[in-house]
Parts: C-alpha cells; sequence; structure tokens
C-alpha cells in the first residue's frame, strides 16, 4: 500500500497493540476498519467506553469529499472533522479505514482526555446510564460493555469527590477510623 497524502510507502507496526500501516516518509498512519477505536483504547484505558464512530454520530462531524484516495481500496474518502475540534480525518466511506496525519492520534487523544476532565456530574450519570443500556444493547459485547460502565462510574466516584471535598473528607475520615481494619 502507498500512502495517500505523499505516496509514500505504508509499513506494518503497531501501535498500542494494534496492527496499523505508517507512511515511512511523511509518518502518517493508516487504521483499517476499528483499528482507531482499538488504538485509542489501548493508549488510555478510560477512554474505552468513549466511542469515536464517525459512522454513527454524524451529527458531531463535519463531511466534505476529499481528493485522497483510500490506500485499501482507492475510493475517494470524505475528510471529516470532529465537533469544534481541529482534527480532521480522512475516512474510507467503502472500508471504513482511516487516515490520519502525524499526530492527529494523540490530538485525538488529548480532546477525549479533556472531554472527561471537563464533564459534570450530570454528564457522567448520563453516560452511566446510556453505558447500562448498552450492557444490553452494545454491539461490543457483554464484558466489555461492562468495563465501560465500571470505568464511567468509577469516573463519576471521582468527579463526586472533586466536586465535593467535605464528602471526600468524611470518606477519609471514616477509613481511618474503620474497626475493620
Amino acid at each position: 500500500m502507498n500512502c495517500p497524502k505523499c505516496n509514500g510507502e505504508l509499513e506494518s507496526r503497531t501501535l498500542d497493540d494494534v496492527q496499523v500501516h505508517e507512511c515511512t516518509q511523511c509518518h502518517g498512519v493508516w487504521f483499517e476498519q476499528n483499528a482507531l477505536r482499538r488504538a485509542k483504547d489501548e493508549a488510555n484505558a478510560d477512554l474505552r467506553w468513549m466511542d469515536f464512530d464517525i459512522w454513527k454520530d454524524h451529527d458531531q462531524f463535519q463531511i466534505n469529499e476529499h481528493s485522497l484516495l483510500c490506500p485499501s481500496c482507492q475510493v475517494k474518502m470524505a475528510a471529516i472533522q470532529y465537533g469544534s475540534t481541529q482534527v480532521t480525518v480522512d475516512a474510507c466511506p467503502k472500508c471504513h479505514g482511516i487516515w490520519l496525519d502525524k499526530g492527529e492520534f494523540e490530538q485525538i487523544l488529548s480532546i477525549l482526555e479533556d472531554q472527561v476532565a471537563s464533564m459534570s456530574e450530570k454528564d457522567y450519570e448520563k453516560a452511566a446510564l446510556s453505558e447500562a443500556r448498552e450492557l444490553v444493547t452494545g454491539k461490543e459485547g457483554f464484558i466489555s460493555e461492562w468495563h465501560d460502565l465500571t470505568t464511567v462510574l468509577r469516573l463519576l466516584e471521582y468527579r463526586i469527590l472533586v466536586d465535593n471535598p467535605k464528602v471526600e473528607k468524611a470518606l477519609v475520615s471514616l477509613s481511618i477510623s474503620s474497626p475493620f481494619k
């Protein structure tokens, strides 16, 4: 396969235990279908529950046709900008592969981490309810959806403790004076 940006050779490599193809010249990365989600999940377990599905959440993405050709199936890719971010991914509508320029994977992780850090208790409560529903309806399987739910609940707990220092102080006090030590 050749790079859709500079026509350099794409070499297979591992990114966070996920097989990808990196350009030897411009260092862009080709992710086959679902590989971007898997790489995100491997890079930061706290982001597993945050689905980055450009084919499902069209309302969050601005889509424009692009002149780049998919390195896998040679179809014109779409340039897709995620929400209000400056990250534009190039996605193939046929094979659902995704091209990221050098540094864009790290940029996506940083944006998702910022979203997690800025979520309110109410946001986490909504996310927990959504993840609970996905235990039954989710496509990733029960164990994966269970991990997603427990992650959201743990992050909700952290948010409650950060937003309510008196609660944290009381819990620490209880653990220090616990007769069950």
